[in-house]
């Protein structure tokens, strides 16, 4: 899952998330092409049913195997209509590829662990439940993804795709928690505990506003193009400033989380790594905004913010068992 999570934050700083135009296939193809002359309308050329060529700036698509003439037969193709992109690069066209590989493979493993949760149905009804509704996202996922290329990218879809993803990482970690050994290593504080809470509220808070700002980015970036995205966060939103000085608020509350699982001897690793990520997270975001989108600034911001959120979870998995006994 955080594979794909890094996968499709490349895609989203490189500006591929239109390098194959369909779904699940890319301009018709199982293998991307490699080069414009193959997806270019040319005469005396064998053309497969559904390939999608680019001519005059427009998609069309092969109604049935033809071989092409001496002039273009209208006949023989059909207007792509789910959208107006018509453009080839092959970097954007093989990173969006490679993108939708990660995902197959994601889902083969998905069908491997419902298979071996199933097992477990009379001993913990909960694990099947739990693998079985992953599996369930992960195919609303990719519909999903189908449908923010048929939109040409639309920023809702693509935040709502991002938070389906989150909640698929919590079903997973929930389920590796439930056959985890339980041992008590850690000692219970009701102080601990409650700034806990405070810090996951303020990071979904977060995370909330992030999308919101990569939303107006996204709509920033299709007027100004992709090549003048340093440009898009000159006449930034409140929601932005907001998302900025929140940071403050979220280091302060980790920090006193780190402090008192050391003065009090708490035992939760995990602290250390959330408040690292949340340094990382602060220092991608000042590099984006003041240095003008560093190259992989984009991708360890949104990574992290993703790890982020399961070490939280996770964390807060651990600190409700201690509570509980």
């Amino acid at each position: 899952m955080y594979l794909i999570f890094l996968a499709g934050a490349i895609v989203r700083m490189t500006g591929s998330g239109m390098g194959c135009p369909d779904w699940p296939k890319c301009f018709g193809y199982l293998i991307p092409p490699t080069s414009e002359e193959q997806i270019t309308w040319q005469k005396n050329t064998v053309f497969e049913a559904g390939m999608i060529i680019i001519k005059n700036k427009e998609l069309f698509v092969a109604k049935q195997d033809v071989k092409t003439g001496e002039n273009f037969d209208a006949g023989n193709w059909k207007a792509y209509k789910k959208h107006d992109y018509a453009k080839f690069n092959k970097y954007h066209t093989w990173t969006e590829y490679i993108n939708r590989l990660i995902s197959v493979v994601a889902g083969f493993v998905f069908l491997f662990l419902i298979v071996g949760a199933y097992r477990f149905r009379k001993e913990n009804k909960a694990i099947p439940i739990l693998a079985f509704a992953a599996f369930f996202l992960m195919l609303f996922e990719a519909w999903l993804g189908k449908t923010v290329v048929d939109t040409n990218l639309t920023p809702e879809i693509i935040t709502i795709h991002m938070v389906v993803g989150l909640l698929i990482i919590a079903l997973l970690l929930k389920l590796h928690f439930i056959i985890s050994s339980k041992e008590n290593l850690f000692k219970y504080n009701a102080l601990f505990n409650k700034l806990l809470l405070v810090s996951v509220i303020f990071s979904l808070i977060q995370i909330a506003m992030g999308t919101q700002v990569r939303q107006f980015i996204d709509e920033q970036v299709k007027q100004l193009g992709f090549e003048n995205k340093n440009y898009s966060l000159l006449n930034p939103s409140f929601k932005f400033y907001f998302h900025r000085s929140f940071t403050i608020a979220i280091v302060l509350v980790n920090l006193g989380l780190f402090y008192l699982n050391q003065i009090k001897h708490l035992g939760y690793k995990l602290i250390n790594w959330i408040v690292f990520l949340i340094f990382l997270e602060a220092l991608t975001g000042i590099l984006m905004y003041y240095a003008e989108f560093p190259i992989g600034t984009q991708a360890i911001h949104l990574l992290s913010g993703a790890v982020l959120f399961g070490l939280q979870f996770y964390l807060w998995l651990q600190s409700r068992v201690v509570k509980n006994t």
